[in-house]
């Protein structure tokens, strides 16, 4: 091995350490997440060990103590070595911390966690090209890609997305009619209805459990009586006369999108406006080899390919799709206007007219 194969091999182990600590990370940070620990530093400010451990309801202080150590080394939360405490900085809290951050990623490790509980059934997929169910490869896979899609919703739909559609905010203020599909849990429908009361709302999924979980949100924030939950696939809707149908990072995960563009058309008012928000991506695949194409390539192995083989169709279009590509499904839908309105980092916000 040459000098400079040599160099070049160390830091390409130096890079799988880095990698390999991240994926180490997970359930630590998660078992963090669920006891509380980051809450109590966010909320109540730097602790000791003991002083964590009494704050989270007197957890074993030796483990406790290994959890902040854990965490100092992946560089979430900082350590005192003279007052032995620990704390989150203001940086650390938006991603730990502040629930409603747009960065904020407990969900994005229940995600991890979530397909890696999969790999076996996507792996038997990849060995026959078939699918695997939309839900079946994780116990709540819904659940922790709702979780995870949540913070950008929350700090984009109603400040950025809906904005950047041509007319469509003032209407939704006097008061529409909207579909949105592929709701999942329906945080994206909810966040809609509660801020355009004077719009109905119906959020519609064939996943009858992620309908279910939409149904005990709506519930427990007490939403007003402009929204509610149907079980349908999205060919399968025979509701009419939508001014404004939403999409929130499904259409990709669909066995036959084309199919499913071609029906919205039919669902939608000649002057009604279908906004189609997907992963961010380039249209060549090797511009898409960076950090954020790395996250959504390798989701998109794990869940979106699969449910999508595992459909009728099964075009498989992946998460990194790409607008042109997009864009010419949105179209062969029957839609005369594209073009994209908005971006942010992770995603793309379409709109499609008639």
């Amino acid at each position: 091995m040459t000098a400079g194969s040599e160099e070049q091999l160390h830091a390409f182990v130096g890079k799988m350490l880095g990698d390999l600590g991240g994926a180490f990370s997970v359930p630590t940070t998660r078992v963090g997440f669920r006891l509380g620990l980051f809450d109590a530093l966010y909320r109540d400010g730097p602790a000791t060990p003991k002083e964590l451990a009494e704050r989270t309801g007197a957890l074993g202080e030796r483990y406790v103590r290994e959890w902040a150590m854990a965490q100092a080394a992946n560089g979430f939360i900082t350590f005192d070595a003279q007052e032995n405490r620990f704390s989150l900085s203001p940086e650390q809290a938006m991603v730990f911390g502040v629930k409603d951050s747009p960065v904020y990623l407990a969900g994005a490790f229940d995600l991890v966690a979530a397909m890696i509980e999969g790999e076996a059934k996507v792996e038997q997929a990849i060995r026959s090209g078939t699918g695997v169910r939309w839900g079946d490869s994780a116990g709540c896979l819904f659940c922790s890609v709702g979780s995870f899609f949540r913070p950008t919703y929350v700090n984009s739909i109603v400040q950025s997305w809906i904005p950047a559609l041509d007319g469509v905010e003032a209407r939704l203020k006097e008061g529409i009619k909207v579909a949105d599909i592929g709701c999942g849990v329906g945080f994206s429908t909810l966040l809609m209805a509660q801020a355009y009361p004077s719009s109905s709302f119906v959020g519609f999924d064939f996943h009858e459990p992620s309908i279910e979980e939409a149904r005990q949100h709506a519930a427990t924030h007490r939403s007003s009586g402009n929204v509610r939950f149907e079980t349908s696939a999205a060919k399968s809707i025979g509701e009419r006369d939508f001014d404004l149908i939403t999409m929130y990072d499904c259409l990709h995960d669909m066995g036959d999108p084309r199919g499913c563009a071609a029906h919205i058309r039919s669902l939608i008012k000649t002057d009604g406006t279908w906004m189609v928000v997907e992963p961010i991506a380039e249209d060549r695949p090797e511009a898409n080899l960076n950090p954020v194409g790395r996250l959504y390539y390798n989701a998109s192995t794990m869940i979106c390919l699969p449910t999508s083989l595992d459909q009728e169709v099964g075009e498989g279009l992946g998460a990194q799709a790409g607008e042109a590509k997009i864009a010419e499904v949105i179209s062969g839908g029957g839609f005369s206007r594209v073009r994209r309105a908005t971006q942010g980092p992770f995603n793309m916000v379409i709109e499609a007219r008639p």
